[in-house]
């Protein structure tokens, strides 16, 4: 793959950020080059059925809204390459983005690797990994409406999460490792007011226990807790886990060459812009707050009209 050819812009990642900035730049003449990185389709891909992604009454599989996104990137003119980026830097007036196959030289870059949840480490977890087991409570919560659920977490996601949770769900059980939560005053004394949310203090999550017949017949019918204190355990009816422990940004691979926040999230300006000039993120790569299909492909086309704008007045493009 390498060669001395400077491509207008390369886009790294493929979820919806990176794939829309990529249509965006197709339809704009900009020839993009984007390299998919090594979970192609991103955390979407993964999932189920999606609900709230517009445009789709009866909801989407995720898979399926990733694979037509790609789909959709190829016709207008978008190179893909299913490899991984591994590291950027500047070089005479453009970028080199270092890949595992090789280097690719470009005027401007659009970061989009996106972040990854934080996971328990059980086999369990795995098992039931979007069949019972999810990370995200606005995206899977409505499919446990009237029933019990479980969070993870004593911060403000978690509450948040457990909150939202309590608007759809019968009860929702929080499991905390502490005696006190994490939390922001504010929403600690919310979730601590909330009825039909019982806190779980002093706990960790032992194991996920459900049914499965064959490999899209599963269910969680049950949490088994493990005290922090004694090392008991004990079992908690119900139909999913929700884990709000964290995210992790993908950004080790350009930590020292973009301004990365203490978090490790990227660091933007207003416009998506990162400390090098050229340079933009989008998706969740840099948004640890909305965390959603639909704001990431919003950020990949606002990073995609950034890019444009920078080419034309680099002389490039228009």
């Amino acid at each position: 793959m390498a060669n001395d050819q400077v491509r207008n812009v390369v886009i790294c990642g493929s979820g919806p950020a990176g794939y829309t900035a990529a249509i965006y730049a197709a339809r704009a003449n900009l020839s993009p080059f984007l390299i998919a990185g090594p979970q192609v389709g991103g955390q979407l891909t993964t999932t189920t059925t999606i609900e709230n992604f517009p445009g789709f009454p009866k909801g989407q599989d995720g898979n399926q809204l990733m694979m037509d996104m790609e789909e959709q990137a190829k016709n207008y003119g978008t190179e893909i390459v299913y490899e991984k980026a591994t590291a950027i830097r500047p070089e005479d007036g453009h970028y080199v983005i270092e890949t595992t196959a090789g280097p690719v030289r470009t005027h401007a870059v659009i970061i989009a690797t996106g972040a990854s949840p934080r996971m328990l480490g059980l086999e369990s977890e795995q098992k039931f990994w979007n069949y019972g087991v999810h990370t995200c409570a606005v995206c899977d919560g409505g499919f446990y409406k009237g029933k019990t659920v479980v969070v993870v977490g004593g911060g403000d996601s978690a509450m948040e999460e457990a909150t939202y949770l309590t608007k759809l769900c019968e009860k929702v059980h929080v499991i905390h490792r502490r005696e006190e939560l994490r939390a922001s005053t504010i929403m600690a004394e919310r979730a601590l007011a909330t009825k039909n949310m019982v806190f779980e203090w002093n706990s960790v999550v032992d194991e996920v226990l459900g049914e499965v017949e064959g490999d899209h017949k599963k269910r969680v019918t049950a949490i088994r807790l493990k005290s922090t204190k004694d090392g008991s355990t004990r079992e908690i009816p119900a139909s999913a886990l929700f884990l709000a422990i964290g995210h992790m940004p993908n950004t080790d691979w350009i930590k020292g060459t973009i301004d990365l926040e203490d978090s490790g999230y990227v660091k933007i300006g207003s416009h998506l812009e990162t400390n090098l000039e050229g340079v933009f993120a989008a998706g969740d790569v840099h948004d640890h707050h909305y965390r959603q299909a639909i704001t990431a492909a919003g950020f990949g086309c606002q990073a995609a009209l950034e890019a444009e704008r920078y080419l034309v007045r680099k002389g490039v493009a228009g």
